[in-house]
């Protein structure tokens, strides 16, 4: 069993990240495409939103 609960949160981030090219490649790799013509600014802007919806996420779980 894992014990740590960062190792389990990371296990837990590959299954849900392998979910949609198992699912549906061709729509993951349009996807992937799209996301790659998108401006730094937006993909900085999209991470920092993902990070703080994950750290906000985290901290409720961990309360």
């Amino acid at each position: 069993m894992i014990e740590h609960p960062i190792i389990a949160a990371v296990a837990l981030v590959l299954v849900l990240e392998g979910i949609m090219p198992f699912l549906a490649p061709q729509q993951w790799k349009q996807m992937l495409q799209q996301i790659s013509q998108m401006s730094d600014k937006k993909l900085r802007i999209m991470g920092a939103v993902m990070m703080i919806v994950g750290a906000v996420l985290f901290k409720m779980i961990q309360s």
